[in-house]
């Protein structure tokens, strides 16, 4: 296949893997074995020297995951990509391996709160400095990337004010310091955003969220520009610190990247109905969601995104107390951490995600301790737009 000028749809579904599938299945299969055998020793030892393209253990290597890392390679325009057991596993592990004593990573102020811990607490510990800046001031970031600088990470669109970082000026920016570039599209997936193709080192994924999009599995995925890398980041450190993806956990991925762009569609005409809802509601303060015009991340959303994506977050005109009233009293919206489902989600920041951030913290970065988070799902928009409405007469 051509994947140069396939569309984005029929890769989803059709990207990668063998000719044809074993015993002509239509869907590819979920090879469920931890060990591989060999004709003999002469077989084992050519595939332990990656002499043949066969398997040995499913720590290391399976068709239905190779099928999935081949095909969120070809979709992000990457080189090759590591599926891991989470998408947390990803994130470390790329860390890990382009971070050693005496480095120091960048990242921007606002993080996913798991993402945060280990950039913040966890890597010092390990002799890793870390600075935490604002990376919509490009100017600022230009002068902070120092020689000592061996990575770049930030989220974008971020969780979970929908900040958008112009992924091609901080590129530029790194790369003539010799920095590595690591972006999280979780939240835009390869449909909306492809980093790699703006300049990015390795993309990571939750693919949990969107690429799922049905609530039913934890994984993670890495994509990297360099096949080299890749083949590195699998072996040396997916492989050694055991964050494996099940094959089962592949499969499931695997149909769910079948929908994705029909989702996330879907996804979007939903946020933007409700954001626009939101907008104009006399009890809402603020609206983050890269779709309005009024967004500040808008016009660099429009730039470098296809689409604006499914997540929206909210600040009432009142209380925290009030705000957690609001939440609480939601019925169509499930109160649930992660995203990216079928169901539409909403949760509170501050009381769960990003809990380990303290109120100053969280003022710091510009956010407000009663922020509301949306995942709008695939239900109709008006459907949920009454349970916000309902919601929000509550709290008066």
């Amino acid at each position: 296949m051509n994947t140069a000028n396939t569309h984005f749809e029929t890769l989803s579904i059709h990207a990668g893997g063998e000719d044809r599938n074993p015993k002509n299945a239509l869907n590819h299969p979920i090879f469920m074995t931890s060990s591989f055998e060999f004709d003999s020793l002469e077989h084992a030892d050519a595939t332990f020297e990656f002499e043949t393209d066969d398997y040995v253990y499913t720590r290391g290597n399976n068709p239905t995951l190779r099928l999935l890392e081949e095909r969120m390679a070809i979709l992000e325009r990457g080189a090759a990509s590591v599926a891991f057991a989470s998408g947390m596993a990803a994130i470390s592990s790329v860390l890990m391996s382009l971070l050693k004593p005496g480095d120091e990573i960048i990242a921007h102020r606002m993080l996913y709160g798991s993402t945060w811990n280990l950039i913040k607490n966890i890597l010092p510990q390990y002799g890793v400095g870390c600075r935490l800046i604002n990376f919509a001031d490009i100017s600022d970031l230009s002068d902070r990337v120092t020689e000592r600088t061996k990575v770049v990470y930030f989220e974008t669109p971020t969780n979970p004010n929908l900040d958008v970082i112009d992924i091609a000026a901080v590129c530029d920016i790194a790369r003539a310091k010799g920095a590595k570039v690591v972006v999280d599209n979780t939240f835009a997936t390869p449909f909306f955003q492809r980093p790699l193709e703006l300049g990015a080192d390795v993309v990571v994924h939750s693919a949990t969220k969107y690429i799922s999009g049905h609530g039913d599995v934890i994984g993670g995925v890495a994509v990297a520009k360099d096949r080299d890398y890749a083949s590195e980041l699998k072996f040396g450190y997916m492989c050694e610190f055991g964050g494996v993806m099940s094959p089962f956990t592949g499969w499931l991925l695997l149909r769910g990247l079948k929908t994705l762009a029909l989702r996330m569609r879907e996804h979007e005409k939903n946020a933007l109905a409700v954001a626009r809802y939101l907008e104009q509601h006399p009890r809402v303060k603020r609206v983050y969601y890269p779709g309005l015009p009024s967004s500040p991340g808008h016009e660099t959303a429009k730039a470098q995104m296809s689409g604006f994506g499914g997540m929206v977050s909210f600040d009432i005109d009142g209380t925290l107390a009030q705000s957690k009233q609001l939440v609480n009293s939601m019925k169509l919206f499930k109160l649930a951490v992660s995203l990216g489902d079928c169901e539409s989600l909403v949760e509170h920041p501050f009381a769960m995600t990003h809990r380990g951030y303290t109120e100053d913290e969280v003022y710091a970065v510009g956010l407000t301790p009663s922020m509301i988070r949306l995942s709008i799902g695939l239900e109709h928009h008006d459907d949920l737009i009454v349970d916000i409405d309902q919601a929000l007469s509550v709290i008066g």
